[in-house]
Parts: C-alpha cells; sequence; structure tokens
C-alpha cells in the first residue's frame, strides 16, 4: 500500500486475539503553485503568444525608485550595445550573450537581494554582474580577456566570477549552475547564516534533469534558495510551447510542494516586489521557483540573426521594449522632464564607452598564467605544460662521428 492511500481500520475480530492499532487515515495533498494577492492582467507579448502574468498591486509609484531603476536600465543597455558592436569588430572573443530586452527583470531581481546574498547566473550574465555593483570598466575587460577583468582575462563573457560581490558565476552550460547553487544553499544552512541564494536560468533549462533534482532536494531540505526562469520564450530559437509540456514554468513547483509565481517581466517594480517575497520566503527556509515572463530583442547569442522569427513579430517586440517604455512613463507622470531623461541617457552612454575604452587599454594575461587558478591549493606533479609543449625535457642526441 504506497503512502498517500486512503485506508480503513480493521473491524476488531470476534475471537479474543491481538489486535492491530487502527491505521491513520491519509489523504494525499494536493500542492499548487501559490501567487501572491495581486491584480491579473493579460500581457500580451509575440502575436503568437499571450500570457496571464500576475503584476504588482497599484500602489502609490515610488519616483526616486523609479528614476533609479531607469539609470540602472539604461546602464545595462548601452553598455550591452556597446558589448556587441565590440564583438562585430572582433576585439571580443567566443561567444557572447546580451541582455537586450531583459533589463526590467535584471534590476528588479537584483534589488531583491542584499550584499551578502549569493548569486548563480548563466552565461547571460553582463547585466547581473554590474547590478551586483561590479565595476562596468572591470565587466567589460572581462568581456576583452584582460588582465583587469572580472577573472582576470581568463573567463570572458560566459565566466564571470567575483567572491567580493558574490557573484558565484556564470556558467557556459545550460543548467550547470543549478547544482552549485543547491549546495551554496545547503552550506548556508549548514553554517546557521542568514544568507539566501539566487539561481537565475533561462526556460529551456527547465527541461533538464538537474533542475528537477535541484528542486527536489531543495524542497526536502527546505534550503533558502530563490530559483528564477528567466521566461523570455525562447530557448535559443525553439518556442516554450514547443519544448514544454507545461510551458507556464512557475506550475511545476507543485511536484515539489514549493511555493512558486509568475511575474511580468517588462515591470521593474513588479519583479521587485515578487523577488522581495521570493527572497523572504527562502530566508525564512521555504525555497521558491519564481518565473519572470520577459523578451529578448535579440537573438540568442550575438552572432545568431534570428531567422527563426517573422519581421512581424521582430516589428511588435518594440512595442515591449522596457526601457523607453519606462521613459515614457517617467515623462508621463512628471517624475522627470524629456530634458533629464536624454540626460540620463548620455550620462550612461558615456560610462559604456569609458568601459570600452578601460578595456582596450587594458593588458592581455600572460601565458605564464594560464594554470594559476585550477586548483585552489598546491597540487602535487601538477603539469603546467602549455599546447604544444613535449610532457618529457628533450635531450639533445649525442653528435656521432662519421
Amino acid at each position: 500500500m504506497t503512502d498517500n492511500a486512503l485506508t480503513k481500520p480493521k473491524a476488531a475480530a470476534k475471537k479474543p486475539v491481538a489486535k492491530e492499532a487502527p491505521a491513520k487515515k491519509t489523504v494525499a495533498k494536493r500542492v499548487v503553485a501559490k501567487t501572491a494577492p495581486a491584480r491579473s492582467v493579460v500581457v500580451k507579448r509575440t502575436p503568437a503568444k499571450s500570457e496571464v502574468v500576475k503584476k504588482a498591486a497599484t500602489k502609490k509609484v515610488d519616483g526616486a525608485q523609479l528614476v533609479s531603476f531607469y539609470r540602472d536600465m539604461m546602464l545595462i543597455r548601452r553598455f550591452e550595445e556597446r558589448a556587441a558592436r565590440a564583438y562585430t569588430e572582433a576585439l571580443i572573443g567566443g561567444y557572447c550573450h546580451l541582455n537586450l530586452g531583459e533589463e526590467a527583470a535584471v534590476v528588479g531581481l537584483m534589488s531583491a537581494l542584499r550584499e551578502t546574498d549569493y548569486l548563480f547566473t548563466n552565461y547571460r550574465e553582463h547585466g547581473y554582474a554590474l547590478m551586483r555593483g561590479i565595476d562596468p570598466n572591470r565587466v567589460m575587460a572581462e568581456l576583452y580577456g584582460r588582465v583587469d577583468g572580472v577573472s582576470k582575462g581568463w573567463g570572458g563573457s560566459m565566466h564571470m566570477f567575483d567572491m567580493t560581490h558574490r557573484l558565484l558565476g556564470g556558467y557556459g552550460i545550460v543548467g550547470g549552475q543549478l547544482p552549485l547553487a543547491t549546495g551554496a544553499a545547503l552550506a548556508i544552512q549548514y553554517r546557521g547564516l542568514d544568507e539566501v541564494v539566487m539561481c537565475t536560468m533561462g526556460d529551456g533549462t527547465a527541461n533538464i534533469g538537474a533542475f528537477h533534482e535541484s528542486l527536489n532536494i531543495a524542497a526536502l531540505w527546505n534550503l533558502p534558495v530563490v530559483f528564477v526562469v528567466i521566461n523570455n520564450g525562447l530557448g535559443m530559437g525553439t518556442t516554450v510551447a514547443k519544448a514544454s509540456a507545461e510551458p507556464e514554468i512557475y506550475k511545476r513547483a507543485s511536484a515539489y510542494a514549493m511555493a512558486a509565481e509568475r511575474v511580468d517581466g517588462l515591470d521593474p517594480l513588479a519583479v521587485l516586489d515578487a523577488g522581495r517575497r521570493a527572497v523572504a520566503s527562502a530566508r525564512s527556509g521555504k525555497p521558491f521557483l519564481l518565473e519572470v515572463v520577459s523578451e529578448r530583442l535579440r537573438g540568442n547569442s550575438v552572432d545568431d540573426p534570428a531567422k527563426y522569427r517573422s519581421h512581424e513579430e521582430v516589428a511588435a517586440l518594440a512595442k515591449f521594449d522596457p526601457v523607453p517604455n519606462l521613459a515614457a512613463r517617467l515623462i508621463k507622470e512628471k517624475i522627470l522632464s524629456a530634458a533629464e531623461v536624454h540626460k540620463i541617457d548620455e550620462e550612461e552612454t558615456a560610462r559604456a564607452d569609458a568601459a570600452d575604452a578601460f578595456a582596450q587599454a587594458s593588458a592581455p594575461p600572460d601565458v605564464s598564467t594560464l594554470f594559476d587558478y585550477n586548483y585552489a591549493t598546491p597540487v602535487a606533479n601538477y603539469s603546467r605544460r602549455l599546447p604544444g609543449y613535449s610532457l618529457f625535457a628533450v635531450i639533445a642526441r649525442p653528435e656521432v662521428a662519421r
């Protein structure tokens, strides 16, 4: 008989025999993903997609917060545009994935964390690094592979790591960060610390085994971790509807008896509110799954022409661009004038240009440092042989007289 079966106590036997204790009645509980009370609105994305997303309840707008968000979003926008240009100029090597269109999601999520909390993310990480407080100069220098970069030039676009700001990676393997983030949450719990891990990922990651394994063990052990799915509707070039049997990813939390929520990722205030609820839940020992519905304005990476999108779909995306939409809101609600909005744009553009100049002036790492960070402690008989070098010392052959 299974644990979830509904059982009845056995009838007492007529003869005086040892009686069995009546079995307790147990009813299998159905747990559904929870959402905080909110006003439900339909947010239309591309013509082929319409989703119900929870938005924060209407309340008095914090003008200063919106201005701060706009400045941060503009920094990410101009930084990413400058990075895209440098990549096409062959100044940045490897792959390069941008946060264009996801700026509102990035600033809202990062604002929900404390400085002492940890972040694990995927290869689309530039904006997150900036919003964790890392100097734009160091972030851009890392993209260029220079010694002044976040990872001293050895990580590049996808593999930033900065313990000071508690950014524990960028990971190039899809879902590679999930088990590590879960383990970090276990370490926090074991040490009794008041810290939280946030682990962000794309929608495609929700279909791999590590997603199930990580959420399952986090729920079993009540780990302080928030799993965030940035659902931009496309896993590389495949739509969520074609890749996921349950396209509303937050609903999968019900399989782990985990609280979950879906939020409009184009509204930074809504993301901040949802992020705070998720982080508060994790800090109290209840892991959380947050799905942030956003848009990706470009291809999966800079060199992806996104031919899988129609011209109509691309044109429709412009209406959901969170950066100019927030600028229009600031002007409409008379929080800023058009001139003040333009000034912020100029200032953040200058910061992005300065970061680019800094990166170009920084030196590339010396080849002799290639193996410096492979191990945290010395390892016996560790070879630092460079590619193409002989494994053994070359012994000169003696000349033979003829």
